[in-house]
């Protein structure tokens, strides 16, 4: 009797508790076929791409291309902190091509259904019905960290939803209007077609135009003299993330592969983790891929080609003398991640001549480049500063070849370990005793040099109008961005670059890292590049009085465990100095006299403010540009009460929009500058912030790939704005104000905000410009 009790009891408990399966969604019926090119692919560009796409797509579901959608989703996660193996590569249109590969790769698929006609259970219109049933985002939305679950059926799908009611599809964002839900639900209720063979080429063929410029810069690449196929190595090594636009073709965009087959055979990618990687075949060529995914802007690295960059081309590296008689250095090397001893052979200064040619390209690679995601990468940097580069007739690595030859062992990197650094290894401090030695090496030689220090002439003014002798980097959180010229108030550091410096961040940040590495890889990397870091600053800090050196140095390093060890030039700056603030003058003398004239670089109207130069009180009125300019500058002073108490890691970038009655609308960038005392060490650095040193930079036009907020204004509502900004105390009053202008990402009305930001930045950002990432939108659903 009291089994039978139990065995009922047991029987209710369990049924109670068990989720009701998911019921098929049924479907209108329409006879005619929904094209997924014209009518699906502008939906999930709009809506689905501003969050599925690169590394930290959610389920690595990359919604993109074509592809990614029939690929599906995966469980397993690339961002793994404590990953202590290698993870097998998971790159779209490159380790695998088929969908039955995928498959065995552990992907499932998110638009099969096994339900009757008229109906459809995929786990893509589950998500999307489930959106439509429960409309309104309640809490916290964390796409990138939150336990998504990534269902691979409907049984586990049913599970999550249950316990997450409100985080169907798109993700605590408005659902998709009836019209957008109609047309997927329908095309899934179709049989989720692709793309059909003709549209698939049409979408993959070059153009006529790009075709004959492929023809050209292929033809030079697979050139079989040695002088050609190193010198294509070298040039591939710092192009194989671009997206290289032809002139003729100017909105289409390639990829240099690496291919089993030559033209005009179809490409048979080679699908190494490196460019430098051993190819693991006997020939190889170059080729040019089209990129056929829809344009994310924190991927899209522009790198134009042309006649004259061809010609540059047989100018830096065909037709001088090089070091030695040319010949091929194969991939069956144990030096394939040393790049000074790879190309020694090529002029130091053709390749220091190539990196300044496409300096702003090269720094955005390692700045804003393909990870994605990474605040324990982005945390060896300060959140802003700005970058000057080594004239090369002083920089004495190119000179001196046999300098920099005596430094091949101090100039490894931990990069030539690969991908499974072991973990008892990761905090050597072999690499960093290198770098050291090699900093040290470099002062010798230069105090040795230069005996009356370096003047201002030994920073590169630029070489014509295309330059970028400096460029403005900020930091937000974990993602950054970069941008041409002096943007911002006086940062508190700057860097001066190399050769040998250039090279190294290059090659240990971009050319060398792998996502796919395990923590010790991801780890000595950081490491290394903060002593990298330390190098920047030191040549930086070299063209100030000595007497200063020390001091700034220290400033920037508060409260650093360790001692930084540094390589202080010994010599006096050959610099006359009138100020005390040496720092500011140095970097006036930089923008105001010494960069060419027709790089037109200048200090920004918002937010540089002169020795002693207080910022401006609130204007009166706001009739012009000019005065809400003042406004905005009015509040970058260090510890503004708005941004002391908004100061999370979710709180970096803002987009505002001012309404301007019969004139176009004005966009600023916020951006909030996070004071750390020192950016020497990898964790906990929540403690080394100092909020009341915070400030704001505000740009106008656009700043960076992931907002974090959309703020909409209207011109007349500017002093009450600014009233906000300037006296926010976080009570119930301000906290309204702020939520009259503030668009939360629980908006009905959310996503006709971020189509006008998109919009406006494509048409002020026609050829490098993207879809935004909203995976970093703001968490919180704010009302």
């Amino acid at each position: 009797m009291y089994h039978l009790l139990y065995i009922a009891f047991v029987t209710l408990f369990f049924s109670a508790c068990s989720v009701a399966p998911l019921q098929p969604v049924a479907v209108e019926t329409v006879s005619r076929s929904v094209n997924y090119t014209k009518e699906v692919q502008p939906i999930l560009e709009k809506r689905c791409v501003v969050c599925h796409s690169c590394y930290n797509a959610p389920c690595q579901l990359k919604l993109d291309a074509f592809e990614g959608l029939d690929r599906g989703t995966s469980k397993a996660k690339i961002y793994v902190g404590e990953r202590l193996g290698i993870q097998e590569p998971s790159r779209l249109l490159i380790d695998a091509q088929t969908t039955k590969e995928w498959r065995t790769r552990g992907f499932s698929s998110v638009t099969d259904s096994n339900a009757t006609a008229g109906t459809n259970d995929s786990i893509m219109l589950q998500l999307l019905h489930h959106k439509m049933l429960h409309p309104k985002s309640i809490g916290d939305y964390y796409s990138e960290s939150d336990d998504l679950s990534c269902a691979k059926d409907t049984k586990e799908l049913a599970a999550f939803l249950d316990k997450n009611p409100t985080q169907g599809m798109p993700f605590g964002f408005p659902a998709l209007t009836k019209n957008e839900y109609d047309i997927l639900a329908q095309w899934l209720a179709q049989g989720a077609p692709l793309p059909n063979a003709e549209e698939e080429k049409k979408l993959k063929e070059p153009s006529p135009n790009a075709t004959k410029e492929i023809a050209k810069f292929e033809a030079f690449f697979n050139h079989q003299e040695a002088k050609h196929i190193m010198s294509a190595r070298y040039i591939y090594e710092h192009l194989f993330l671009a997206h290289l636009s032809f002139k003729s073709a100017p909105q289409e965009f390639y990829e240099l592969v690496r291919s089993k087959t030559p033209a005009p055979q179809p490409i048979e990618i080679i699908a190494s983790i490196r460019p430098y990687d051993d190819p693991m075949v006997e020939k190889f060529y170059y080729r040019f891929r089209k990129v056929h995914a829809t344009i994310v802007h924190k991927t899209h690295m522009v790198y134009d080609l042309d006649d004259a960059k061809l010609k540059r081309y047989q100018e830096l590296f065909i037709a001088p003398k090089w070091e030695t008689q040319p010949f091929v250095v194969g991939y069956k090397t144990a030096y394939n991640a040393e790049p000074f001893r790879v190309f020694e052979q090529i002029p130091a200064s053709s390749r220091y001549a190539f990196l300044l040619d496409n300096s702003e390209y090269v720094i955005r690679t390692f700045i804003r480049g393909p990870v994605c995601k990474g605040q324990i990468a982005l945390n060896v940097i300060n959140d802003h500063f700005w970058v000057a580069f080594m004239d090369p007739k002083y920089d004495l690595s190119l000179s001196n070849p046999a300098f920099l030859k005596s430094q091949y062992e101090n100039l490894k990197m931990p990069i030539e370990v690969g991908s499974d650094m072991k973990l008892i290894h990761t905090f050597s401090d072999s690499y960093n005793e290198k770098a050291i030695a090699f900093s040290e090496a470099r002062r010798e030689t230069y105090d040795t040099a230069y005996k009356n220090g370096l003047g201002i002439d030994a920073i590169w003014k630029g070489k014509d109008a295309s330059s970028a002798p400096l460029l403005s980097v900020y930091r937000h959180f974990d993602s950054a961005s970069l941008h041409k010229g002096a943007l911002g108030n006086l940062p508190k550091t700057a860097w001066v670059i190399d050769y040998p410096l250039l090279e190294r961040i290059y090659y240990s940040l971009v050319a060398g890292f792998d996502i796919y590495g395990n923590v010790g890889h991801q780890v000595s990397i950081r490491r290394y590049m903060s002593r990298l870091r330390v190098e920047g600053e030191t040549q930086f800090l070299n063209f100030l009085p000595q007497e200063d050196r020390e001091g700034l140095f220290s400033s920037w390093y508060i409260g650093a465990e360790d001692k930084i060890e540094h390589a202080l030039s010994q010599n006096e700056t050959a610099i006359e100095y009138k100020h005390t603030n040496s720092k500011r003058e140095f970097i006036e003398k930089l923008v105001n006299t010494h960069f060419l004239k027709e790089i037109s670089i200048a200090f920004d109207k918002y937010n540089y403010l002169k020795e002693n130069e207080r910022a401006p009180s609130l204007p009166k009125e706001y009739k012009s540009r000019n005065d809400y300019g003042l406004g905005f500058k009015s509040l970058i002073k260090e510890g503004t009460p708005f941004i002391k108490l908004v100061n999370g890691n979710n709180s970096n970038l803002a987009y505002i929009r001012i309404k301007v009655p019969n004139a176009e609308d004005v966009v600023i960038s916020v951006i909030m500058n996070r004071w750390h005392d020192n950016v020497s060490f990898m964790f906990n650095e929540s403690a080394r912030l100092d909020p009341s040193k915070d400030d704001l930079d505000f740009i106008e036009g656009f700043v960076g790939s992931y907002p974090n907020f959309f703020l909409v204004v209207a011109l007349e509502d500017l002093p009450d704005f600014f009233d906000m900004m300037q006296h926010y105390d976080g009570s119930d009053s301000y906290r309204e104000k702020f939520l009259k202008y503030g668009i939360s990402r629980g908006d009905a009305d959310f996503w006709e905000h971020y189509d006008w930001f998109q919009k406006r930045f494509l048409e002020e950002n026609p050829h490098e410009g993207g879809l935004f990432d909203l995976n970093r939108y703001y968490y919180k659903v704010l009302r």
